[in-house]
């Protein structure tokens, strides 16, 4: 029997994520581009999903979107919410999980699992940078330090410099001032993620935390943040190549779920 491809794409607000699965289990491709909503980022990231296989659009039996931009994206048969689709693909990735820590661009979830992977609670911020993806944009700018290196910065340093304000523009001087004094960088980045986990913690805490816990969305390719937050949590927290994946993976699989319902006649 022929293979049925699904496509799920998660549009964030600085990335998309394509992923295509075959028969709702098999990872068949999967594509990031650094291009969020508003941009041609969920064009060239199916595009270049679809190329890695030979395939054509007409191939892919359902397509769902998710994220911050899931509305803007007119090839998909349907949308889902990204709590519902990283729940979904977490769960893929990591097999039976409790808790999902999710940091983005512009926002931070913890969501709640029951004992069958559904979504039992959430929280969210989305109302201010501090705790998110932009937040930690902000100080690689002002350190002049990549992205990529801060989890690398974070490990080598020997202390860590305490960051007061939870506010991001606040933060955003303090951390200048502490230059200005001569703080290390290391001892600076060490604060930062610290100051990202108590934030993020301190949701995770309003809806309680289970092991088994696991990190999803971009920031968890930052081995600073993850351990600063099984600090503050007590608790290991499991990661993935697949993490930033995970709201693809989930619509993707939902994808499938639907097309089997519209083969039903459901």
């Amino acid at each position: 029997m022929d293979k049925v491809y699904t496509l799920g794409i998660d549009i964030g607000s600085t990335s998309s994520k394509c992923a295509i699965i075959s028969d709702g289990v098999n990872i068949e491709s999967t594509h990031i581009i650094y291009k969020g909503a508003g941009t041609d980022g969920m064009d060239i990231v199916v595009k270049e999903a679809l190329e890695d296989l030979n395939m054509e659009p007409s191939d892919i039996k359902a397509i769902i979107s998710t994220g911050y931009g899931r509305k803007s994206f007119e090839a998909a048969d349907k949308t889902m919410s990204e709590l519902s689709c990283h729940a979904k693909g977490a769960s893929f990735i990591f097999g039976p999980i409790k808790t999902i820590i999710d940091i983005g661009g512009q926002d931070a979830k913890v969501i709640r699992l029951d004992d069958n992977g559904q979504m039992q609670n959430f929280v969210m911020n989305d109302k201010c940078a501090a705790g998110t993806g932009r937040f930690l944009e902000v100080m690689s700018n002002v350190l002049h330090v990549s992205l990529d290196d801060f989890g690398k910065y974070d490990e080598e340093a020997e202390d860590k410099a305490p960051i007061s304000s939870t506010c991001a523009v606040f933060a955003e001087s303090e951390v200048i001032s502490q230059l200005a004094r001569g703080q290390d960088v290391r001892s600076i980045i060490k604060g930062i993620h610290q100051s990202v986990a108590t934030r993020v913690a301190g949701q995770a805490k309003r809806i309680g935390v289970t092991p088994k816990v696991a990190m999803t969305g971009g920031v968890s390719r930052n081995m600073g943040i993850v351990r600063a937050l099984e600090r503050e949590l007590d608790v290991d927290i499991a990661v993935s190549d697949n993490s930033q994946l995970a709201g693809a993976f989930g619509a993707a699989i939902f994808a499938y779920e639907y097309y089997l319902k519209s083969m039903k006649g459901d």
